[in-house]
């Protein structure tokens, strides 16, 4: 634990008066103690109006109705990617420190809460610094220019302004990748340029996107939207007016811009210093600690975390020796299992909820949709992904299946318990019935919610078990998959370390890949790249695996018998997404 981290989260507790004893009046301690949280939350009602009107696609996906909350709608735009590192740290520090003039012990536990998890996201973010300019957005797989295009067609129709400001985002793309030029231009100066072989790979990303005008995926969707929309119902001369408007757009705004960004890249070919992981780069390490404690919500040294790693590894491999120790036939027969399990992803998501009841709290009136995934979309999108709803309306939950067959029926069992129930749609309608503070939707911990979507995962492979025909038996088989499963992800985030803290090349990872199997050259590479463009995304999901799996281990050793797990899922559903020092002190 980084103490100096650690210690800037308050640490005193709501003190008990003895209102008669010392003659204070119990409506003037009142008054006093709503005033300090009125007061509070006035400044957490500002800092969520702030920054969800950044830019037209944050606003949107967090409010359905913005007006409702007193936010007039900006002019529909992307913003920037460019950003004044001096000016950030210095709004971030006034934010820290109006945060430390609120009198602590006189906030609710709600709003301690919220004070614990503000601080310690401002300073990390504080910790950044400088070091802002190795943020990458772009990327084959997670960057903006791949992940855009999903966004605006899933972008909702709730009224007749939704389209006019979907319509103009269009036009905005041109300038939002201007920015991103500029950025990748500042990037190449200071040597910090991605390398040929990631370049290569976002403008074949990109090439692809734009390749076929005519028939672009975007202008099909938002076909199906305008037939769907009832806000109010439009005609079927409005609806091909409007088509051919964004068909015309899609052609001379959004191609464009992506022409532009791929030209403007090919420009930056071959200035990139390093096809290697942030290790190599300046500030590349003090970067990737960052990165740590942003994305996974974790303070502690790395080196505890590849020790914790390493022990978990072991550990996976021990479990896995003996239970084919037991029966050697797991492997042979677990495809055998696997072939059991014949529901449909429907039944599948209807029946989750129900395996669940013993070790979840039960989430009654829960309704959710499920959409199958574009045709043009299956081989850029996972097997399954969950889209979460506004904060003001709650819904819908939609989960999205991809049928391009690309996972057994028993990971996409695991993977719909991971997206929804116990995983993302669960907690998230969970945490939401806690009636939170909004600005706790916006500064959420991406450590516990993968984090917790992994961690349940096991608990889904388990329950798959139950549904197969002898179910005793295939219960060693299915928990071989899970350690197979969790082991893959342990060696990745290993790798993940030894890339950008480590400084190891394509050569020392395929060596670490040949010791647990893995000698496919093309293989090794695939994974070195991909992890080398994403740093920490594997730690996102498996070191908030492991925290969860730690928290549940040292409450079992602290109540004993009295241990509940369903009380201790409670727990950690009730407190929500928070970094985990902060979940840590709010579970004791």
């Amino acid at each position: 634990m980084d103490m100096r981290i650690y210690k800037s989260i308050p640490k005193r507790l709501l003190a008990l008066c003895l209102v008669f004893a010392t003659g204070i009046g119990l409506g003037c301690l009142s008054d006093h103690f709503i005033s300090e949280n009125s007061r509070f939350q006035a400044f957490t009602d500002e800092l969520f109006q702030s920054e969800v009107s950044n830019n037209t696609l944050t606003l949107h996906y967090t409010l359905a109705n913005p007006s409702k909350k007193g936010i007039k709608k900006p002019e529909a735009t992307l913003g920037t990617v460019l950003s004044d590192s001096d000016k950030t740290t210095n709004i971030c520090q006034k934010y820290e420190k109006k945060l430390q003039s609120f009198a602590y012990s006189k906030l609710s536990k709600e709003n301690q809460l919220t004070c614990d998890l503000l601080l310690l996201y401002f300073h990390t973010r504080v910790s950044l610094g400088k070091n802002s300019i190795l943020d990458e957005p772009l990327g084959p797989s997670l960057g903006v220019q791949a992940q855009l295009p999903v966004l605006l067609a899933e972008y909702s129709f709730y009224k007749k302004e939704d389209i006019s400001d979907y319509l103009k985002l269009l036009s905005t793309i041109k300038p939002y990748f201007q920015s991103i030029l500029k950025l990748e231009n500042q990037k190449s100066q200071a040597g910090l340029f991605m390398s040929n072989t990631t370049l290569d790979r976002i403008l074949k990303q990109c090439r692809s996107f734009i390749a076929d005008p005519d028939s672009n995926y975007m202008d099909d969707i938002f076909t199906q939207k305008l037939k769907a929309f009832s806000n109010p119902a439009l005609t079927d001369k409005d609806q091909k007016k409007l088509c051919t408007y964004h068909h015309k757009l899609i052609c001379e705004e959004v191609i464009p811009a992506y022409q532009e960004l791929i030209n403007g890249l090919e420009k930056l070919r071959g200035t990139g210093k390093s096809s290697r992981g942030l290790a190599f780069f300046e500030g590349g390490r003090e970067y990737y600690i960052y990165l740590l404690r942003s994305q996974t919500g974790t303070y502690v040294p790395v080196k505890r975390i590849e020790q914790r790693l390493s022990s978990q590894l072991l550990s996976d491999y021990q479990q896995t020796r003996s239970l084919l120790q037991k029966d050697p036939d797991l492997i042979s027969g677990l495809s055998r299992y696997v072939s059991e399990l014949t529901l449909s992803p429907e039944q599948m998501l209807d029946a989750l909820p129900k395996l669940m009841t013993e070790d979840f709290p039960t989430l009654s009136d829960v309704t959710y949709e499920i959409r199958s995934v574009h045709p043009s979309m299956k081989s850029f999108l996972s097997p399954a992904f969950y889209l979460t709803p506004p904060v003001d309306t709650q819904k819908p939950n939609v989960i999205y299946i991809n049928d391009s067959g690309r996972t057994t029926s028993l990971e996409l069992f695991g993977t719909l318990a991971h997206e929804g129930f116990p995983g993302h749609l669960y907690q998230t309608v969970s945490f939401a019935r806690s009636n939170p503070s909004d600005i706790r939707y916006l500064v959420a911990s991406s450590g516990y919610v993968e984090g917790w979507a992994t961690y349940v995962e096991s608990y889904g492979y388990e329950y798959a078990a139950s549904l197969m025909k002898n179910s005793a038996a295939a219960k060693g088989a299915v928990r071989l998959a899970w350690l197979n499963r969790s082991m893959n992800l342990c060696i990745y985030s290993l790798i993940d370390i030894g890339i950008h803290y480590r400084g190891w090349d394509a050569a020392r990872t395929a060596a670490f890949l040949k010791a647990f199997g893995i000698t496919n050259a093309s293989t090794a590479n695939e994974i070195y790249q991909y992890i080398v463009e994403t740093p920490g995304n594997y730690l996102k999901y498996y070191w908030g695996y492991l925290n969860f799996l730690d928290l549940k281990t040292s409450s079992q050793k602290k109540l004993g018998d009295d241990f509940n797990l369903k009380e201790f899922h409670r727990r950690i559903l009730e407190i929500g997404p928070v970094q985990f020092p902060v979940l840590e002190k709010y579970l004791k």
